[in-house]
């Protein structure tokens, strides 16, 4: 995780996180500071969302909720992966473009050679990037380097050598010999992008790497291989999975629970964005703006604990919905 990345949740979120036995439940709540959702206006159209396979399940369930207050509005939803969006916002077919890593340099070079300006970059939520092993694996935790010899060919994180046994990590008995059966994304997608980058420290996959078409696929093949490993966004994470803790140094591991997440100790926590397309010192089209302000009220957030990620804070929300007006 990067260290603007930490500032931002320690500073904007403040005291996110509660201390002792309870710290966990209560971090699955939003915060009661965020506001809740009132139409401003009513309003009918279409909105075409083009972008991330990890904010699938996210995008339809927050369509859903704004269709009940606004049910004149149509939402269609595309998720090909978070590489799609930018080239949609550019050509005007889609209005939201979910990406589940921030725009890269070259993506908005693109736009703004188009519009003359930038996208508009809304935090919609917190995700982990979870390593996912199968719920039989007796394997608990993993260091970065280590996942890197595990993915990598070119072992960019410091790994001598590669890792391609379940016996190279300590496992015994009938592990030992097992050869580690690999899954991910595609190029398309924003977290094969961030986990190249995170946890590959920008190395290249495997070519034994079995690419899937999504985020689900990725955890239903490690659900059935009992060998396999892979990656995928928390909201993802299923009763035949395990996430494993993850370290940097070695030293300290930790989990994808919430307080490991919001403190910025879990090494591959990131945001989940949605980009659009408004001109500098003009107002949003009243449909794009009434959606994200759904997205970033009370039950917009409480949309994102039950798809399985985590809500942001009340202040975080404020410095999101001040870039709508």
């Amino acid at each position: 995780m990067t260290t603007r990345w930490l500032t931002t949740i320690l500073i904007l979120a403040g005291a996110l996180v509660p201390t002792g036995s309870a710290a966990l439940a209560q971090a699955m709540k939003v915060d009661a500071d965020v506001p809740t959702y009132h139409a401003t206006r009513s309003v009918a159209g279409s909105l075409n969302s083009v972008g991330s396979d990890t904010m699938n399940n996210l995008m339809t369930l927050w369509a859903e909720g704004f269709r009940r207050v606004h049910p004149s509005v149509k939402v269609q939803i595309e998720g090909k992966g978070s590489s799609t969006a930018p080239p949609a916002l550019i050509s005007g077919t889609a209005q939201l473009g979910p990406m589940s890593r921030r725009m890269k340099a070259a993506e908005i070079d693109a736009f703004e050679k188009k519009f003359g300006y930038k996208p508009l970059e809304i935090r919609a939520a917190v995700d982990a990037l979870a390593v996912y092993v199968n719920k039989d694996n007796p394997i608990e935790r993993l260091t970065i380097e280590q996942v890197d010899a595990i993915f990598s060919k070119t072992r960019k994180c410091g790994a001598t050598q590669p890792i391609d046994r379940w016996g190279q990590l300590g496992l015994t008995g009938s592990w030992a010999g097992k050869p580690i059966s690999l899954y991910g994304r595609n190029s398309a997608s924003g977290t094969y992008g961030y986990f190249k980058k995170h946890a590959l420290c920008k190395g290249d996959f495997k070519d034994t790497v079995k690419e899937q078409p999504g985020s689900a696929s990725v955890v239903q093949g490690v659900t059935e291989d009992l060998y396999g490993i892979g990656y995928s966004g928390v909201g993802y994470r299923t009763s035949g999975v395990k996430a494993v803790a993850l370290s940097k140094d070695g030293k300290e591991f930790h989990g994808v629970e919430p307080e490991s997440v919001y403190s910025g100790k879990y090494p591959l926590a990131r945001f989940l964005y949605i980009y659009v397309n408004r001109p500098p010192n003009q107002p949003l089209d009243p449909l794009t703006r009434e959606f994200l302000r759904y997205v970033l009220s009370r039950a917009g957030q409480e949309v994102v604990i039950k798809d399985g990620y985590l809500p942001l804070h009340a202040k975080l929300v404020a410095r999101e919905l001040a870039k709508l007006d």
